[in-house]
Formats: structure tokens, sequence, C-alpha cells
């Protein structure tokens, strides 16, 4: 059957969630949550999994603290804000004045004031779910409480000192929830690094925010740690969870031994630093994936954390659990703001369910979590987006003749009917016909059955994608946000919806744009609640992005329409000035390059300092499964095009190596419509190459988010590009 070969294959996309177990809440979570926190004592070399099962007992003490901590009056001491001069500040112990003004206005609440009525509202709902031995287990919102308390008092006792940070170097898991919710608890600072750093890439970021304990799941980031600990001047521990270490280590702790140490701190200890905690501290450090040099750390407030948690989230119409509990899928990097913001803090605020893929999600796994756990809401990076929509066509393709017109007939009638009429609810008969004959299968094959908002963000989308997806009535919602204002500043919802734009600007924000041109596009620059204290220990680059009035200059170019919604342009430093002074945004070239030619990946535009405009381009070739690396092979629809073009063409080598002259003639042509369409000559392309691997992040080409890191493919490939210069001269 067509429908069982396409639930399988998107079984393949992108396989189910790892982790440990905890015992179901029930009556007696409060009095006495008997969870095992007990990893095998036994510890062998080849131990691939941890287990939170076992026996320690998490009483109902901490709780009754809860409840002293967040009365009106200790809420309102925490809410004082004192008039500090600065609206930034590079210290990690220094404080802001927060933006309040009369837009802006709710009150500033900490991380655990904001546990606090969560555990009030939602405490027995099921905050966590993860895989163990092929059954689901959940932990409520009330265990998930008492594990960070336990977790901020284990932190505690190994060192862990005011505006110190607690660093995680692990995958997406209850331990990354509980140890950055206790890091933050115990007065510390929450540092996420991404899994593919290099050791190097681990020292640097663990010096610069003075990390006196790094958490890791695995032997293999124990080894990166292990391998730079004499360069770390702070770090007093390591705590190691999914595997176990291959041997005793002096300062190398179990997460069971870790929570154990918890035990030695009393539980008014914690409180006296929970309660002196204030809205405008720095609790949390995301660092920018250094693409232009080295990383940022980008200090966030308990008040950014907060207040964007609630009010971005408002924006994008996530609901609080007592309307519906909002179920999403954790998966993209937590050091990175969008999915920390998304899946760790969100959830928190309005009580949602939190389900854990598996490391390997992005190799293959990822649509199998979907399908069991239905979220109700889901945000992927656009490269996620691409590689569900190749491997539809591909099942597509390898389907008999009736499904696959089927399939191409639902799917350009409700792309029609969405492209036509965005924001009617009355659906024409065919249009609902062919939802329920053919597309509802299809979303329920890839896990969105009950999605009702599926979200990007990070890097920009191709309209083919957008389009693609329209065809499935799946609407993409864009948002719009770095690092330095929390995540979202800009949403797109089911209420606020433009095709290609990000959405208008979060309520109690603001935007406005410097140095407009002809067209209105102008710098973004943002304001509110959402910003940034300041990037830590870097005061330049802090004056730099934050002007003396307080708003945050972006460097991303874009415009806004009548209705406010925002359209991204491109960004100041990607803008190309050409040898003749011509200023010439490249991502509109890029994006119509890929557009105008479905066969193409990556496109790069080449020319600053330049005397005419070049590009460099890949091919759009299939992934290793295990390795999620680029390989030979031309994806499905690369195949159709060499087809459509007259090539019989498989793979990237027999259309580069060989030079296949079909192809390269199709792709000049598509060139030529791309510079027909140009403003002016200026922004025509003139020489182009087709490289032999598409860009990775492992070869360098692409950041941790799948962003173009165009300094390293400027140097990467300087001598193709210099051959394109050096023709001109003979």
């Amino acid at each position: 059957m067509p429908e069982a070969l396409l639930l399988r294959s998107a079984s393949s996309i992108l396989r189910t969630v790892f982790l440990n177990r905890l015992p179901p809440g029930g009556p007696e979570c409060v009095r006495k949550l008997s969870l095992n926190l007990r990893y095998q004592q036994e510890v062998r070399a080849n131990v691939k999994s941890s287990s939170l099962t076992d026996g320690q007992t998490l009483s109902k003490e901490p709780l009754s603290h809860a409840l002293k901590l967040s009365t009106p009056e200790k809420v309102k001491d925490a809410q004082l804000n004192p008039p500090e001069e600065a609206l930034w500040t590079t210290r990690a112990d220094g404080r802001v004045r927060l933006r309040i003004d009369p837009i802006c206005s709710q009150t500033p609440r900490t991380v655990h004031q904001m546990f606090s009525t969560t555990l009030d509202k939602y405490g027995d709902l099921s905050a966590m779910g993860f895989k163990r031995q092929g059954t689901w287990e959940h932990i409520s919102y009330t265990q998930y409480y008492l594990l960070a308390r336990k977790a901020a008092k284990g932190f505690l006792k190994l060192g862990l000192e005011r505006a110190h940070s607690v660093a995680i170097l692990a995958f997406n898991s209850p331990e990354w929830f509980f140890s950055a919710v206790g890091a933050v608890f115990g007065g510390g600072i929450i540092t996420g690094i991404y899994t593919t750093s290099s050791p190097e890439a681990c020292q640097y970021i663990a010096y610069d925010c003075r990390a006196n304990i790094i958490v890791v799941d695995t032997q293999k980031q124990l080894e990166k740690i292990l391998k730079i600990w004499k360069h770390l001047p702070h770090l007093k521990a390591v705590v190691i969870y999914r595997e176990a270490p291959p041997m005793r280590m002096p300062s190398v702790y179990t997460m069971e031994e870790l929570m154990e140490l918890g035990n030695e701190v009393p539980e008014e200890a914690l409180d006296v630093i929970i309660n002196a905690q204030k809205p405008n501290q720095c609790c949390a450090l995301v660092y920018t994936s250094g693409t232009t040099g080295n990383p940022k750390g980008v200090m966030l407030s308990q008040d950014n954390i907060t207040w964007t948690a609630r009010y971005g989230s408002q924006a994008g119409d996530i609901q609080p659990a007592e309307i519906q509990q909002e179920v999403v899928v954790s998966y993209l990097p937590l050091s990175h703001i969008a999915a920390q913001i998304y899946d760790l803090w969100t959830g928190i605020q309005w009580g949602a369910q939190v389900c854990f893929a598996e490391p390997d999600a992005l190799k293959g796994s990822l649509v199998n979590t979907l399908r069991e756990v239905e979220p109700t809401s889901h945000m992927g990076v656009p490269r996620v987006w691409e590689k569900i929509m190749e491997q539809i066509q591909e099942v597509a393709a390898q389907s008999g003749f009736i499904w696959r017109k089927m399939l191409l007939w639902a799917m350009s009638v409700t792309l029609e009917q969405n492209l036509t009429c965005p924001s009617s609810d009355l659906k024409p008969f065919t249009t609902r016909l062919a939802d329920y004959l053919v597309l509802a299968k299809v979303r329920q094959a890839l896990g969105f059955a009950k999605c009702q908002k599926n979200f990007y963000g990070a890097a920009p989308m191709t309209a083919e994608t957008q389009h693609f997806f329209l065809g499935l009535n799946i609407r993409l919602y864009a948002g719009y946000g770095l690092s330095e204002t929390s995540g979202p500043h800009f949403m797109s919802s089911p209420y606020n919806y433009r095709l290609y734009s990000s959405g208008k600007v979060v309520p109690g924000c603001q935007v406005k744009l410097v140095n407009e041109d002809a067209e209105g596009i102008g710098e973004i620059c943002l304001w509110g609640r959402t910003i940034f204290m300041g990037y830590l220990n870097m005061e330049d680059k802090t004056c730099e992005a934050i002007d003396a009035e307080g708003w945050l200059h972006t460097g991303d170019t874009g415009r806004l329409d009548a209705d406010g919604f925002l359209y991204i342009t491109g960004r100041l430093k990607e803008l190309i000035i050409t040898a003749g002074g011509e200023n010439v945004p490249p991502v509109p070239i890029e994006e119509a390059v890929k557009t105008e030619l479905p066969i193409i990946r990556n496109a790069m535009l080449i020319g600053d300092q330049r005397k005419f405009l070049s590009m460099l381009l890949t091919l759009k070739c299939t992934l290793d499964p295990d390795t999620f690396e680029p390989t030979d092979n031309l994806t499905e629809q690369a195949v159709e095009f060499c087809q459509r073009v007259g090539s019989k063409a498989t793979t990237v080598s027999e259309v580069v190596g060989k030079k296949d002259e079909a192809v390269y003639q199709a792709i000049e042509e598509g060139i030529q419509r791309v510079n027909m369409n140009a403003a002016a000559r200026p922004y025509h392309i003139q020489k182009w190459a087709i490289l032999e691997k598409d860009f990775s992040i492992s070869g360098g080409e692409l950041g941790p988010t799948m962003k173009l890191k165009r300094l390293a493919v400027l140097e990467k490939y300087k001598d193709v590009i210099d051959s394109f210069y050096q023709e001109q001269k003979k």
C-alpha cells in the first residue's frame, strides 16, 4: 500500500525518544515522591544508558518552601527594581534597569516565581515524557520541581558560586531541564554548549562563563572536558548521566551522586539563595555561533526569560494547560535560544508536556517520535522542514501511479486555496475532499495529525518549501528574533499570518527601521523586555549592539508593510559592495536562483570589492542516515530535474566531475532568467561554479542551526572564487 510505504519512509526521515524512567506521579507524590535516581553502581565502560529508576526519596518539605517563597510579601520583595543607571552590563553579577514602560508594564518575575505559579496550577500534570525500554514514562511538574531543587543543592555542595555557570554539554533530556532550572535556583547561570563543539570551543565557553560545574551525557563529551580541564581554573566538578564514566575519577560524579550530595545541604540554605534573587540579574548565557569570530556570551536576565516565556509564546498562540495542554517534542539544541525558550522556559510557564526525542533525531528517528507523541505544536529550523519535504517527494516518486497522481492533485487544489484565500475558513468541497482522502493521511504519517501550530526560525526558508507545506495544509509560522532578544520579538500565529513574513511585533515590544532606503528597507532596531543585558566581558561589542537610548541594532535589514508585518531582506554585514560601489543584498538573489533551479540546495553570492558578481552552487543530495553528512547521490527531485533537461545523471560526481552538458546548460539558462529580472546590470551573476560536495556543519560551511557561514565559505573555496576573477585579467 502506498500509504504504508509513506508511513515507513516517514519514520526514516528524521526513531524515537531515549532516556530514563521515573514512576508516574500520584496522590502520594507530594507526601513522598519515590523516584529512582540511582545509576548502576557497578560501572562498566560499555554502559550505554542510565536510569532514573530506584531509590531516592524526595520529600514534600521543599514544596512548603516553594509556597512560602511565592507568598505576596516575597514576590513584592523580588520585584523591586532599583534605579540602576544602565540598561546594560557586561558583568555576570551585574544588574540592569528593566525596560518597563506603559506598553510593557507587567510585573517582573524570577524563574522560581514562575515555577511556583506553575506548581500551584499544574503540579499533577505531566511535565516531561521520555521513553525507556519501549515504554513512555512521565515526570509531573511536582517531581520536576523537586528534582530541580535537589540538583541545585547538589551543585551548591560541589561549590557552585553566585554568578558562575553550570555548563551543559548534552543532548536534550530531563536531566538537561532539571539541571538548568537547578542551576538558576542555586544562584548560578545556565550555559548550554553545542554537543558538536570541539574541545577547543568547549574550553573557550567554559573559561569565559567561569563554569564551576559541567554536566555531560556521554563518555565522548566527558573526554572533551578531561582534555581541557587544566585550562579551566573555575571548574570544580563534572557530572555525567547517560553513560557511566569508564573508571572512578576525582571530581567526576554520576547524576545519582550529585542528587545524594544535595541531601547534605539544608532546604533553608537554598531558600536564602532563591529569596535573594532579582528579576534583573543574569540567569542564562547563550553563546552565539561565532560565524564572524569568537562566540559572544549573550546574558539573559530572569525577567528576559520569564517575560518572553509568557508574552512571546502568547503571541504564537501557545495555550495554557487549563485550556489545552500543549505537547511538544524537544530535539533542537537547547544551547540555542529558540529551542531553550520554546521547550524549556515556555513549557514551565504554561504547563506544557515536553517529550524528548532520541539523540539521533535528525539522523532518522524524529518522525517516529512525532508519530508516537502527536505534538500540538512543533518547531523546526528550515533545513528540517526541507528534509521532510524531500523525503515525501522521494516516497511519492516510488509510489504507484494512482497514489502519486492523487497526492499531486490534492496538494495542487489545497495550495491554490491557501494562496488565494489564506484566511478563509470556508473551504470548497474539492479542497475538503482532498484533505480527507489524502492529506490527512500524510499529516498522520508525519506525526502532525493533532498539530495546530508549526513554527520555523533561525534561518530563511525558501518559497518552494513554504508552498510545499501549504499544499499539505500545513502552515509554517515564522518568528523573528535573536539570542539578544531572548528568542521571539516578532511572531506569526494562526491569527497573525502573512506568507513570507516573520509576523508582527510581540505586544509590549517595539521596532523601528533606521536608514531606510526608497523601498522602505532599513536596519531593524528593537526595544522591549526581551532585550538582553549585554555581552559577557565584551563592553565594546555591547556598545556596538545597544545604542545610547537602549535600542538593539540587529544588523538585519527588513521592511514593514502597512499592517505591521515584518519581511527580512538580509544582513548589513552580508551586504556586498562591488568595486563599482553598488550595494547588493545577496539573499534575494540567492533565493531567486534556488526558486528558479530546484536542483540547487545552496547558493552563495560573491562580489564584495569585485568587478562583478559570481556564485557558488551546491546540488541537492541525500544525507547519510548515520552521519547526517551529504552523500554523492542526488535527491529524487534533483534526478527529476536532470531527466527533464535530458541528463541521465543520478550523482553529484556525474554532474560535476563530467561537467554534464545538459545540466550545466539548464543551470546557465536559469541564471540568465534570474538576471533578466534583476534591477540593473550590476546585479547580474556573471560566473558560477558547482561545488563537489554540499555544505554541512562538519564541513564548516554551516553553523549549528544551519546558517550559512559566509566568511568560512570564502576562505574554504578561495581558489575557486579567485579563478572567476583571474580569468577576467587574462
